[in-house]
């Protein structure tokens, strides 16, 4: 037997079922059944039931990998329309565009909002490189910015900083 995979499915089965069961108590409570306050808890329970798996629906999506990112950490997150990656100073120039690719997919939630009127999401990608010891300078290395409209953006756009991928460390601003 083939069980559909997609939760939305269960939700929608689960929301006719919900309604199916208001019908029914309120049939029963304009023919006065005996069991009329039994269906009040069960419509209700079904309501609950339908909510969760819905909601489970939104929260299970596929991850999407990019070949050829690199790892990357969340520095800063406004929740609506900013994002900053970290990624070590020894990163390849050739990963900068995937991982920009990378961070706009993860970073993808149907909570998010555009701030002022902005539908979009700025992620940007910066290093800590150390010129001197003591000293640590932060550089940006490239920005991507995304739609909130759509989960599946095929139109990020991508800028890469070549002035300071130039100011990485010599053994690592080389291609692979």
């Amino acid at each position: 037997m083939n069980l559909p995979t997609n939760i939305f499915t269960y939700a929608q089965w689960s929301g006719i079922l919900t309604i199916v069961f208001l019908l029914v108590t309120i049939g029963a409570f304009i023919f006065g059944w005996g069991y009329r306050f039994r269906l009040v808890g069960a419509t209700g329970f079904m309501g609950v039931l339908t909510a969760g798996v819905f909601t489970l629906g939104l929260s299970l999506t596929p991850k999407v990998e990019i070949p050829g990112a690199a790892r990357y950490t969340l520095v800063y997150d406004n929740g609506s329309s900013l994002a900053v990656v970290a990624v070590p100073p020894k990163i390849e120039k050739s990963a900068i565009e995937p991982t920009l690719r990378q961070a706009a997919a993860d970073l993808y939630s149907y909570g998010r909002t555009g701030a002022g009127g902005n539908n979009s999401l700025l992620i940007e990608l910066r290093t800590v490189i150390h010129p001197e010891p003591g000293v640590s300078v932060p550089l940006y290395l490239g920005s991507a910015e995304r739609t909130l409209n759509s989960r599946t953006d095929d139109n990020i756009k991508i800028k890469s900083f070549a002035q300071n991928i130039a100011q990485l460390p010599p053994a690592t601003a080389n291609t692979k």
